[in-house]
């Protein structure tokens, strides 16, 4: 079983009671060593070994003969220092016994890689869906930070891959995102079953980082007008899909079967890939399809060229020229699409 992780509160409460056990024991040192130099005109170094000595109980001698005020001093000292050494035992014994320092040390590492990643996917909410999309994601090698507040869906994922990243919080906190690293993040999809979550997400996320890609989810036609206008660049309707996509199968068929077939990474030799004005290496913007010699390059054929304003073109003619914030979409197997993103130097 993968080691549970924090969320944020549990973490804080219990890191703040350590701190607070390591505060008191150095006000508890401080005080003996100043109290010792003031009264007894030690040095900072005796006053300091008489403090240790004294607050650990080992028992060793006097540096030098202690006058009365001294000795009513280190007396007051060692009652109070039975409380304060009590808090401290019973703060780290909690702290370690109760599996703690483990989740602390599995919340740092998790965290140190998040802050680490950019052009990255947040995915919010890890239910049906959310499974489906890291898949997707894992499939592809492409980083994602996953944000669920209840720990147990995270438990499958865990045992399957320790290395997973997440965050066990709400996301439609912004501390959360935060901590998901969105200010470094390309994309963000939240799918998560209640529409007003999902539209506070989507009006969080763009407003902490505008250049995010978003994707919502929504039940409600109402709900994906309201995403549409606080700036989700998707919005899809699961249910409206599954419904259009079983009657389609009903009317056309053949087009459908084929369409599960290509779109089926697992079992299909055909992928797609976008190809972004941005990407196209200098040599080659400017220029229409029939000049760029995709296909006897690489052998794969453009499909569509989507334009500014997101309106689509399908089958573009040799004459059309990529121009900036337009795309064109291609599709050819596993080794052509590779060939595309060598000759495009993305790897």
């Amino acid at each position: 079983m993968a080691s549970r992780s924090l969320s944020r509160l549990s973490l804080s409460t219990t890191a703040l009671d350590l701190r607070l056990a390591v505060l008191l024991l150095l006000l508890i040192v401080a005080i003996g060593t100043g109290g010792l130099m003031l009264i007894e005109g030690y040095t900072v170094l005796e006053a300091f070994y008489m403090s240790v000595i004294t607050i650990s109980t080992v028992g060793f001698g006097e540096v030098r003969p202690l006058s009365d005020g001294g000795r009513v001093f280190v007396s007051a000292l060692v009652v109070v220092n039975i409380g304060v050494v009590g808090y401290v035992l019973a703060a780290f014994s909690y702290y370690v016994f109760d599996g703690r320092l483990f989740e602390t040390m599995q919340y740092n590492r998790v965290q140190s890689k998040i802050g680490k990643l950019k052009g990255h996917t947040i995915v919010c909410g890890y239910g049906k869906y959310g499974q489906e999309i890291v898949s997707h994601l894992q499939l592809h090698d492409h980083p994602y930070v996953i944000i669920e507040q209840d720990e147990e869906k995270l438990q499958s994922l865990l045992e399957d891959d320790n290395d997973a990243l997440y965050v066990i919080d709400d996301a439609t906190h912004d501390d959360t995102l935060f901590a998901a690293g969105i200010e470094r993040a390309n994309a963000l999809i939240t799918a998560l079953n209640d529409d007003s979550d999902n539209l506070f997400i989507v009006l969080s996320a763009k407003d902490l980082n505008p250049r995010l890609r978003i994707v919502s989810r929504a039940k409600e036609v109402r709900g994906r007008q309201k995403m549409m206008k606080a700036g989700a660049t998707h919005v899809i309707m699961p249910e409206q899909i599954g419904g259009f996509y079983m009657a389609t199968l009903i009317s056309k068929p053949g087009a459908i079967e084929f369409f599960s077939f290509i779109t089926n990474e697992l079992s299909a030799d055909i992928g797609f890939e976008e190809l972004r004005y941005d990407q196209l290496p200098e040599r080659y913007r400017g220029k229409p399809i029939a000049d760029l010699h995709l296909r006897a390059n690489t052998g794969v054929n453009i499909i569509g060229h989507r334009m500014g304003g997101g309106k689509y073109s399908v089958n573009p003619g040799p004459e059309t020229i990529l121009e900036p914030n337009a795309s064109f979409i291609v599709v050819g197997n596993p080794q052509q699409i590779g060939a595309l993103r060598k000759l495009c130097g993305l790897g």
